[in-house]
């Protein structure tokens, strides 16, 4: 008997939901997951059942470094490197080791929406700072540092969610600049870095981990499967011994200890980079799908900047237009979109939304946009 699978967010059948920020059913290697989980399996021993080292498997741990120095072209260390259960497992933490309750933490304006719950969870503050098409702002971020004093700043640096920009170059490193000058943490929420469709974007932060003042926040959800669960913190040495010292790394061993030894396969026999490539290529088409539709059916009445890699493209349009309530109307036509106020922290940006290509081959996206267009 065939059994549907679903998962939060899922769309009914027919619908084109492009509020889903979730890779397709093909692009999801099964085959290459199966043949990584049996070579583990293969090769395993029983000790490899047990908790696990707090940091992570040391050879997994091996693996990654090598990993991320060929694709981020900077020596990696295992010492900087600690496993994670995912990202917002990787930002739960976060929140836990370098802030407390009451604390404030700056954001990008707008930023990721499900972060904020995380961090409001932990009794944290959240001040928005603005970004435009170099990134965040670095004249802002040192206006609010005029009255402010953040733990830490959380920032989407390559292929933002949902602008879809990147920061500058020159810009990441001013913003280490503040943080040494301001002493607050930068923590990179850097899932995106290598989905790059055209020219690669500037180097991540986890190249600046030496810096003490970098969290770099890696996952595998976007790069391989969502449900490995499997994600990893980069950052110096010292700031690795704190979150070493939390009472959950003390008590549960290695996080996700089995995904990490199988992860560590497809990595090691190379399959992990080559469906890195088959990924670049596949979103590549599906972006210049989307950007071609958009331009068809919203050109002139909505303004957006193709993104050079990551999910999502971000639409603004007349501050007439509130696109919370056009929600409703998408439903009934079978599609689907992320409105702009929750990508903000204090309840802004109704006039814009989000889409993700992601989830939809070409011939739904085109078909996607196309029943969007009414309704605006």
């Amino acid at each position: 008997m065939s059994k549907t699978v679903t998962f939060d967010g899922a769309a009914p059948a027919g619908t084109i939901n492009f509020g889903i920020g979730q890779p397709s059913a093909d692009l999801l290697p099964l085959d290459l997951v199966r043949e990584a989980s049996r070579s583990f399996f293969d090769e395993a021993q029983p000790f490899d059942l047990n908790y696990g080292a707090t940091q992570g498997d040391e050879q997994f741990l091996h693996s990654l470094a090598g990993f991320l120095a060929r694709n981020y072209g900077v020596p990696t260390t295992t010492d900087e490197l600690i496993v994670t259960g995912g990202n917002s497992q990787g930002l739960d933490l976060v929140s836990v080791v370098f802030a407390n309750p009451g604390d404030t933490v700056f954001v990008e304006e707008p930023s990721y929406f499900l972060a904020f719950q995380i961090f409001r969870d932990h009794g944290l503050k959240i001040v928005g700072i603005p970004v435009d098409d170099d990134g965040l702002s670095v004249d802002a971020l040192q206006e609010k540092l005029k009255s402010h004093r953040p733990a830490f700043l959380y920032t989407i640096p390559s292929y933002h969610n949902p602008g879809g920009q990147s920061t500058t170059e020159e810009r990441r490193r001013q913003i280490v600049e503040l943080a040494e000058e301001h002493d607050f943490l930068i923590v990179a929420d850097e899932v995106y870095q290598l989905l790059y469709y055209y020219d690669r974007p500037p180097p991540a932060y986890g190249t600046m981990s030496d810096s003490g003042r970098v969290v770099s926040l890696g996952s595998f959800s976007k790069i391989l499967a969502p449900g490995l669960r499997l994600g990893w913190i980069q950052t110096s040495e010292g700031l690795v011994a704190r979150t070493n010292a939390l009472g959950l790394m003390n008590s549960g061993g290695s996080i996700n200890h089995i995904s990490s030894l199988i992860v560590r396969k497809a990595i090691d026999n190379g399959s992990l980079e080559t469906h890195i490539e088959f990924l670049r290529h596949s979103y590549r088409n599906r972006v210049e799908a989307m950007d071609a539709a958009l331009h068809e059916h919203f050109e002139g009445i909505a303004e957006w900047t193709r993104p050079n890699g990551g999910y999502f493209f971000w639409l603004r349009f007349d501050h007439s237009v509130d696109t919370g309530p056009l929600r409703e109307k998408a439903r009934r036509v079978q599609a689907g979109f992320q409105d702009g106020a929750v990508f903000s922290s204090c309840g802004r940006l109704n006039n814009c939304l989000r889409l993700c290509f992601a989830h939809y081959g070409e011939d739904d996206i085109r078909e996607g946009i196309a029943r969007l267009r009414p309704l605006f």
